[in-house]
């Protein structure tokens, strides 16, 4: 069934609405990393995402037990700990490069995606996207410049982070075959907070008074993001929206720039460019 235009911009609006959220919650991430531990500050977020996974599930048709019957247990598990890493390296990224240079180089995940759901999806990718694929690296190389002065091996972070989201996002579409949004939804969040438990307590300190009030900040973005992340995607179809992730790259860098007086290098605008228009040159093609 074809969806209406409206609803259709509706989904694309809420998208940028959303990614505008994540890149708050970006900000906050990297507020909190002066005082706190990486690993304690998603493990907190982590335990609001889980009891706001719980309670939605109690709402679904069947209710909690239903929702949490996977028919891929060992895949969803797997997931769910490769996005509690990613989120942990992720964050270590901004501390140490800081938010405008970390999505810069992030911005290359859709292509990592195109490349792995060969092996993993049994998916055909034409010459254009491996052309595209080849492209777009090359753009993470001009940020990255190796081999110059300006190289910094925390640029390995973002990569790492990006490339563990990618492996994410294609086990979230291969068990898409076999459990429902829901599912994968809670999931997503219960083996994200026992995992970053442990991170957590390994790196636990004493959280400062004033840093609390941050951390439920980050906590309510994150349900918000997510929210907006879910109604989004059931308004529009996800070829449509997709594209519109993107603009998480300006919304972050703007952040970065004005909030916390990240330069922007001419090389990370050239590079991130070329990722970008690499990316949405791949979703096309995967929508044709």
């Amino acid at each position: 069934m074809t969806t209406p235009p409206a609803t259709q911009t509706l989904g694309i609006t809420l998208m940028i609405v959303t990614t505008f959220v994540f890149a708050l919650q970006d900000g906050v991430t990297r507020t909190l990393a002066h005082n706190l531990p990486i690993p304690v500050i998603v493990m907190v977020r982590y335990w609001f995402f889980a009891i706001f996974a719980l309670v939605v599930s109690t709402q679904t048709s069947g209710g909690l037990v239903a929702v949490a019957r996977s028919s891929a247990p060992w895949t969803q598990i797997t997931r769910g700990v490769i996005l509690a890493i990613e989120m942990t390296v992720m964050g270590l990224a901004f501390h140490a490069l800081g938010l405008v240079a970390t999505h810069a180089i992030f911005a290359c995940y859709p292509l990592i995606v195109a490349a792995l759901s060969i092996p993993l999806l049994k998916e055909r990718v034409g010459w254009r996207r491996w052309f595209a694929i080849g492209v777009g690296f090359l753009g993470v190389l001009v940020i990255l410049q190796p081999g110059s002065g300006l190289w910094s091996p925390y640029a390995t972070l973002s990569l790492a982070s990006a490339i563990l989201f990618a492996i994410y996002s294609v086990l979230t579409r291969l068990v898409s075959r076999y459990d429902s949004p829901q599912t994968s939804f809670l999931w997503t969040a219960v083996t994200g907070a026992v995992v970053m438990t442990v991170l957590g307590a390994l790196t636990w300190q004493p959280v400062p008074p004033e840093a609390w009030g941050w951390l439920s900040v980050l906590c309510v973005l994150g349900v918000l993001a997510h929210y907006l992340l879910i109604k989004a995607y059931s308004l529009a179809e996800a070829s449509a929206v997709q594209p519109f992730a993107y603009f998480q790259l300006p919304f972050t860098s703007l952040l970065g720039v004005v909030v916390f007086a990240e330069p922007i290098p001419a090389n990370v605008v050239i590079g991130a460019t070329i990722v970008v228009l690499a990316g949405l040159f791949t979703l096309r093609r995967a929508r044709q």
